[in-house]
């Protein structure tokens, strides 16, 4: 049984527990200036300026998480044990990856990924979206 968001989120924040879907939805919700919707076969999509930046969908009953990185760490954990390129989004050129084993991936490093893609969204918007969502210069 999942923990209520607000307990996994304080656990995920002192490093206690692994993230889990809850969790997740926690730390992205964090983030200013995000929207959270449900798309796509039941995975919680995170945007921020209307532009994804992070999802967790299932991967065998389990949670798998996808975010946006650069080309450079796409290349690199592209095929560490642990993450793989996003399915459908890598397909078409994008560099997303995903972690289909959360077990093999430390907690920092997950939500450092996290911070990076919301980051990287975020630096694609337009500086008129990005004042209109409080995000001031970026």
């Amino acid at each position: 049984m999942s923990q209520p968001l607000e307990a996994s989120g304080q656990a995920l924040a002192t490093g206690l527990t692994k993230m889990d879907r809850d969790s997740f939805n926690v730390y992205c919700r964090a983030k200013p200036g995000t929207t959270h919707v449900v798309q796509w076969g039941n995975a919680d999509v995170w945007k921020v300026g209307g532009k994804v930046f992070a999802l967790c969908g299932w991967n065998d009953g389990r949670d798998a998480f996808t975010f946006k990185v650069t080309p450079m760490v796409f290349e690199l954990l592209g095929r560490e044990p642990g993450y793989r390129p996003a399915p459908y989004m890598a397909s078409r050129g994008m560099t997303w990856l995903q972690v289909h084993e959360p077990d093999e991936v430390p907690d920092t490093d997950l939500r450092q990924h996290l911070d990076v893609s919301y980051e990287l969204v975020v630096a694609k918007l337009t500086k008129k979206a990005r004042h209109a969502l409080g995000l001031g210069e970026k």
